[in-house]
């Protein structure tokens, strides 16, 4: 009898009520939101929605007249289905509980929490009668038919039904348990009269059953029960033809009796057992809609109620036949519903086998996917409750005799077999529509038929005016518009170039495509194409210079924007909506037929610029499980990206593989399940959503205009309660987000090469975080995994704080990682010069043969930065940023598997042999150094050929100016050093390439400052690089400024005399170090000598201890 039940959400959780008009058309609900919704239609994505207080507890619609009974004590009135303010009818001293009309609608009655029942002539509010006499809060109120009695329910458990005239009580029962209030009551015991002339009956719900009281002799007639209502039953309804008897549980069940037989018709239980707060039958009575306390909206359909006498006489022998004649093909029809629509739902049904009853505990089986409305499985598929001999007297009121006396009630015993295999499999899923991202329904009269980052496109099409307003964001793009739609234009696209309108057919015109091109520097600035007859535009977008255009006949047509015709290509399927960047076209399309819910929707992806390429070919486009697709673009740097209907936006991961990244869900910020978010740009760099909130619907409305909200980015990465998950998913949040860089340097775009390199610390940092917490546990496993996703001079940071944190066997494997990074580089950069020449071919080139093989040999043995005559700019330019080897050894010990030449881009030799004998201070030094130079020159330019590889030489051949990060770099490698003695050392690296050569001193602090600076050291900095392990030690998480803080707090407190004895010590040993240097100077300058001939020999050395590496990070007790 029931064929399907069809779901949507209408109001946030708590009490909700729900009524038709008088013609059907209209669904009204009103819930604890505070809200009255108008829905055209069940599937009214865009219901109108009046304010009427905090929260509305009973609603009622005659005449034209909408009244409500709200919590600031009143009834008031509003127009319908306008929705304009009418008055209040009725004031109470507290909440009003319930309102009722009469039959003619010209009386209201209403109930309330002071204990009083109110009825007013709606014409004339004055006119009112106060019922008094309940000794608690009224729970229903119920108008009689004929205008004579109100029956109500009380929380004083008696019902009550008064003589309006007279204002007396008639009779009273006491029946329903008592309760205080009406939040605590178990039930609302709505009441209910039977409409009609005769009005004979009274319906009331005690706990489990239904009691008929016969009006005017007020007897308790019959009880209606079954044995599936196990729990109070909330609300009873009659039937327009008041012959059927439907009651909404608090469990969740809905039955309906057939009131003169006493018979169960139909039971139907929702899955997840809300209570049913309101029900109300179809004018036609074929269906019920009812609500619960979540705030859905359910739709019980295709009941056959029909009081009709004249329907002629079917037997269950001839609905066989009928059935029989039809073919097992029908099942894939492509409506299923037109079985019901056309009221050939209970005929076509098979006859149904006695079956165990199967709790399905997944609801959303029944929804389908682009309504939310259930399918309809009734057609082939059996439910629990279709042999009751209730549904087939159902079934005879409706196609037999319906004569006065009543029919006979169908045995249900021994059924016949069915004449056909019934299918049991999944259901194919309706194909979604096509539609045009940032565009809401055409049916609306006021819609939007675009939002995107360039402006706004609105559409009106009423009584009054069709025309198109159009609205730029930014007004030097193009002043706002307004158009005349003589055409019908339903579909828009919206550019920095142009605007794109587009019609569908009819019987005397064809398709057409119309440009409005305002950036063009000609005078005639519109073009329209008329397509094939019998062809339509589905879908179409605007890319940079080009049109695209998706058609009924499976085809994509391609126009120059000046509107020449281009390619043309062919869809593997119906185009479900398009969307464009640049020279990117994005394409999405049904692949396939979908089951239980699901759309089988296929992407391709193409690049339309001068090499025309396809980068995505059909594959599937990811979606949730009965989802759908609600909006298609790309983001503001041109990656591709979606929403689905459940919230989810999911946007390309070009470095894997061109794969799918869930990075957001809207229904998590959402405050009802009723509200969503309607999409109209994403921004990578910024990493937020941009959408506009819509409150009890999918689509805003047009006024006024609707704010937009930014909603933050969040990868659903697990455990990110944690500081572990929460900078995991930080820093892939920030991988992901900044991959567009790669994509747009390989497109010749240009590129903030400061945003890039300042993500690219972001990442760092957070590994480094990362990295010490795993430290800070004792994973070290994981912290080698950590150190292969860090860059090489990060990975020497890693190596210096497991050293300081005395974890040997870490630092000596983060040393591998490091020489296996270094050895990468070096690859990678052969690589690069191997392309610089292929690009220089044919010109003279700056770097000879020899000089570059000379200048390998130094710096594979580590030697100084020896400069030869014969050298040019370029190569000046090369050695600019030479550094220390952070791994220094003895002078003869070997280096070459450590061996990395500078690289085109100022790239150093991290592992440089330092020439000092003093293995364990200069290669400390040599490492501090290192680190600090090199934090911020780890950024790698590939050449990709044509101009960009033309750009690298360019680059290459002009002299580099040193980078002014020494400040950032000593904080983030906590540089023992003041903010002067960072500058002095700045400017002294650029000068590293003129001198011939480097001393080396066995003191601790870095080797630029002894080497390159002739300021004497404080008593305050010798204090400080002694103290400077214990201060790191009580706090490992300081950075440089805040150790030099702390330090001078503990300086100060020192004594005078203290303080003194530093400044002295200080003093003394300016002396002792100059003179160092000076008898240092030779043996440096002999020992590269050594290193450049022993390179040119070729002769091998022994290889070196690695327990003798990690001397370098051996502590100091001096």
């Amino acid at each position: 009898m029931c064929e399907r039940t069809r779901q949507r959400y209408g109001h946030s959780e708590g009490h909700t009520e729900v009524c038709y008009d008088h013609t059907g058309r209209f669904i009204v609900t009103c819930g604890a939101d505070g809200d009255v919704r108008i829905y055209d239609g069940l599937d009214d994505d865009d219901p109108q929605s009046i304010s009427v207080g905090e929260k509305v507890y009973s609603l009622a619609l005659k005449n034209g007249k909408l009244v409500t009974a709200s919590s600031n004590n009143t009834v008031q009135s509003h127009t319908f289905p306008d929705g304009d303010p009418d008055g209040i009818l009725i004031r109470f001293t507290t909440s009003a509980t319930h309102v009722a009309f009469n039959s003619s609608g010209s009386r209201v009655a209403a109930g309330s929490s002071d204990f009083v029942v109110k009825v007013v002539d709606v014409s004339d509010s004055n006119q009112q009668k106060t019922l008094r006499g309940h000794e608690a809060p009224v729970l229903s109120v119920a108008y009689d038919p004929k205008d004579e009695f109100v029956a109500s329910a009380s929380c004083d458990g008696s019902v009550v039904v008064w003589n309006i005239d007279e204002q007396t009580r008639v009779v009273s029962w006491p029946l329903l348990q008592k309760t205080s209030d009406v939040t605590n009551a178990k039930s609302l015991c709505r009441l209910a009269w039977q409409p009609g002339r005769t009005a004979k009956f009274l319906a009331v719900p005690v706990e489990t059953k239904v009691h008929l009281y016969e009006r005017g002799s007020w007897d308790h007639s019959s009880t209606l029960a079954d044995d599936q209502v196990k729990q109070l039953i909330n609300v009873v309804v009659w039937s327009p033809c008041g012959r059927f008897l439907a009651a909404g549980c608090v469990g969740g069940l809905v039955m309906i009796w057939d009131v003169s037989s006493k018979l169960c018709v139909k039971s139907q239980k929702q899955e997840k057992g809300f209570t049913v707060c309101c029900l109300a039958w179809h004018p036609s009575g074929t269906e019920i809609v009812y609500t619960d306390t979540q705030g859905s909206i359910n739709l019980l359909d295709g009941l056959g109620t029909s009081t009709s006498s004249s329907t002629s006489s079917i037997t269950t022998k001839q609905v066989l036949e009928q059935e029989s004649a039809q073919d097992y093909d029908d099942l894939f029809d492509e409506d299923d519903d037109g079985l019901i629509e056309e009221g050939l739902g209970d005929t076509k049904s098979p006859v149904k086998k006695p079956t165990m009853a199967v709790e399905d505990d997944d609801d959303d089986d029944f929804l389908m996917p682009a309504t939310g409305r259930v399918r309809n499985r009734g057609t082939f598929l059996d439910d629990d409750n279709s042999l009751d001999t209730g549904s087939l007297k159902l079934g005879q009121d409706r196609f037999g005799d319906d004569d006065d006396t009543g029919s006979a009630v169908v045995p249900a015993a021994a059924p016949l077999p069915p004449l056909r295999p019934v299918y049991e499999g999944p259901l194919p899923t309706p194909p979604q529509k096509a539609f045009q991202p940032g565009s809401t329904p055409t049916h609306l009269s006021h819609r939007f038929m675009m939002w995107n980052s360039v402006g706004i496109v609105r559409g009106y099409n009423d009584e009054q005016d069709n025309a198109i307003d159009v609205e730029f964001h930014d007004s030097a793009v193009h002043h706002a518009m307004h158009l005349t739609n003589s055409l019908g234009h339903t579909m828009a696209a919206l550019s920095q170039e142009a605007m794109l309108l587009a019609c569908p057919s009819t019987d005397e015109l064809a398709s057409k495509l119309q440009c409005i091109h305002f950036s063009s520097w000609d005078t005639v600035k519109e073009w329209m194409v008329d397509l094939p007859k019998g062809e339509d535009v589905k879908a179409l977008c605007l890319g940079e210079g080009w049109v695209a255009v998706a058609t009924s006949a499976l085809m994509v047509r391609l126009f120059s924007i000046g509107g020449l015709q281009k390619e043309i290509f062919s869809l593997a399927g119906p185009v479900v909506c398009m969307a464009a960047h640049g020279d990117q076209l994005l394409i999405v399309y049904h692949r396939a037929t979908g089951f239980d819910g699901d759309q089988a929707l296929g992407v391709q992806l193409l690049q339309l610029g001068r090499v025309k390429r396809q980068l995505i070919n059909g594959e599937a486009l990811p979606l949730s499980p009965r989802s759908y697709l609600c909006w298609l673009g790309f983001s503001a740097e041109g990656t591709p990206c979606y929403v689905a209907s459940d919230g989810v936006v999911r946007i390309m991961n070009r470095s894997l593989g061109n794969t799918w990244t869930p990075v957001c869900n809207t229904r998590e910020t959402c405050k009802s399940p009723s509200d969503h978010y309607w999409v109209v740009g994403l921004y990578e760099g910024l990493q937020h959503l941009r959408c506009i909130p819509c409150k009890g619907s999918r689509y805003p409305p047009t006024l006024p205009r609707p704010a937009v909200v930014l909603l933050p980015f969040r990868l659903p990465l697990c455990q990110t309660t944690t500081e572990k998950g929460q900078m995991e998913e930080q820093f892939w949040r920030s991988v992901l987000f900044h991959n567009h860089y790669s994509f747009l340097s390989s497109a010749n775009y240009e590129v903030d090469e400061e945003a890039q390199a300042r993500s690219q610390k972001e990442q760092q940092e957070v590994l480094m975080k990362m990295f010490a917490l795993s430290c800070k546990l004792e994973r070290e496993f994981r912290c080698v995994e950590l150190s292969e996703m860090m860059t090489r001079d990060v990975v020497n940071l890693a190596i210096r704080y497991a050293s300081r944190s005395r974890r040997m066997g870490l630092a000596q494997r983060l040393t591998e990682v490091a020489l296996e990074k270094a050895n990468q580089d070096r690859g990678a950069e052969e690589q690069e010069e191997e392309e610089e020449m292929r690009w220089s071919s044919g010109t003279a080139c700056r770097h000879p043969p020899n000089i570059q093989h000379q200048q390998l040999k130094e710096e594979m043995e580590g030697g100084e930065d020896v400069q030869q005559e014969e050298e040019e700019e370029g190569e000046e330019a090369m050695e600019t940023t030479k550094r220390v080897n952070p791994f220094a050894k003895e002078a003869g010990s070997s280096v070459k598997q450590s061996v990395m030449p500078t690289g085109p881009v100022g790239r150093s030799n991290p592992f440089k042999v330092s020439n000092s004998g003093i293995p364990s201070a200069s290669s400390s030094q040599g490492r501090v150094t290192n680190i600090l130079d090199n934090m911020t020159s780890s950024k790698k330019v590939t050449p990709l050929g044509g101009s960009a590889g033309k750009m690298s030489k360019n680059t290459i051949l002009r002299p580099l100016a040193p980078r002014p990060k020494t400040k950032t770099q000593s904080t983030l490698l906590q540089m023992s050093s003041t903010k002067s003695s960072n500058k002095k050392t700045q400017e002294s690296t650029e000068l590293a390439a003129d001198e011939p050569k480097r001393p080396d001193v066995p003191s601790p602090t870095p080797p630029a400052d002894d080497a390159e600076n002739k300021r004497p050291k404080t008593g305050f900095q010798l204090w400080l690089d002694e103290n400077r392990k214990t201060i790191t030690a009580d706090h490992p998480n300081l950075e440089e400024t805040g150790i030099i803080k702390e330090a001078m707090g503990r300086f100060r407190t020192l004594s005078a005399e203290e303080r003194l004895s530093w400044t002295e010590r200080a003093k003394g040993q300016t002396g002792s170090t100059a003179e160092q240097k000076k008898r240092k100077r030779p043996e440096g300058g002999e020992d590269t000598e050594n290193d450049v001939v022993e390179a040119e020999n070729g002769a091998k050395r022994k290889s070196f201890d690695p327990s003798s590496k990690l001397s370098a990070f051996a502590f100091n007790k001096n």
